[in-house]
């Protein structure tokens, strides 16, 4: 079966109508018909059941929708990644980061990108936590680098960009400041912000967790907080403690915080990540730059 037909079948098939089946295709209704009849007399069965009031697909041509979809998305992706070969890698990429040292990552890694690809443009804007993969499904960045764990199945996640140790930022005032390494357990009691509705209740908590290993309680700020500098004012006020990767010790110091290692919390690892379906040639050739950069570079990020 031609290219053509494929397409015409499968429209056809989600349609159920002539008419828009061919509006959407911008042929005539004429060609729709002729090209599905020539079809069903090379099969030698109907594939569609036509009545003045409906279109509806027979059972065997259920099965031919079935076992022709992946076929043809497959030779539509190859066609579109030949394409993008051919014609080079141009135009922008957006890329949005969680984080300072997410952000100089990913301006390193444009850096090796852009080097080859002269002809496309890198731009980049920080985003918050209650940013969330928003920007991604909104078509507002292409990319970008933010916290794991994720698990939203339309969202591709690439190479690791930061990796680090675990720390809780607390008041200087506080008795787990003088400490030199906390447990989980030793914040139970203690509050963490809470985060903007914006943000899955399930990533939140993965984040934050509600309870200690053994059990203890770690409450909720009535204070939602959208950024990392509106949890920090809270730790400042006595109010809250808060977890955060290593790069906080660097880039997030303050005179009334201080940072402690927390010995038994999972690495706070923020990823390159972007939406599955836009997914193109600039986009992947991003994710090698950020991968080789962090095989040659490990010790510096």
């Amino acid at each position: 079966m031609e290219r053509h037909e494929m397409e015409i079948f499968l429209t056809l098939a989600e349609e159920l109508h002539f008419g828009r089946t061919a509006e959407r295709l911008r042929v005539s209704s004429a060609m729709v018909s002729q090209t599905v009849k020539k079809v069903e007399r090379r099969i030698g069965a109907q594939l569609f059941e036509r009545t003045s009031r409906k279109v509806v697909l027979t059972p065997l041509g259920q099965r031919l929708r079935a076992d022709m979809r992946p076929h043809y998305d497959g030779l539509n992706e190859a066609i579109s990644r030949a394409t993008e070969a051919a014609r080079g890698i141009h135009g922008v990429l957006r890329v949005g980061f969680l984080g300072v040292q997410s952000g100089l990552t990913a301006h390193r890694a444009a850096d090796m990108f852009q080097a080859r690809h002269p002809n496309c443009a890198v731009e980049f804007t920080e985003i918050q936590v209650s940013d969330y993969v928003t920007p991604l499904r909104t078509g507002a960045l292409d990319m970008l680098v933010t916290l794991l764990p994720l698990d939203e199945p339309d969202i591709s996640v690439g190479p690791l960009v930061v990796e680090g140790a675990t720390f809780v930022a607390v008041p200087t005032s506080s008795p787990l400041a003088a400490r030199t390494e906390l447990c989980m357990d030793d914040l139970a009691g203690y509050a963490f912000p809470s985060l903007s509705d914006r943000v899955p209740a399930s990533w939140a908590d993965r984040l934050l967790p509600r309870s200690t290993p053994n059990g203890g309680v770690i409450h909720r700020t009535g204070q939602q907080c959208s950024t990392y500098q509106e949890m920090l004012a809270l730790v400042v006020a006595g109010k809250a403690v808060v977890l955060g990767d290593a790069q906080v010790t660097r880039y997030y110091q303050r005179p009334e915080v201080t940072h402690v290692p927390i010995h038994d919390a999972p690495t706070l690892n923020h990823a390159l990540m972007w939406s599955s379906a836009s997914e193109n040639a600039r986009m992947r050739a991003y994710a090698d730059a950020v991968r080789e950069l962090k095989a040659t570079c490990a010790s510096e990020l």
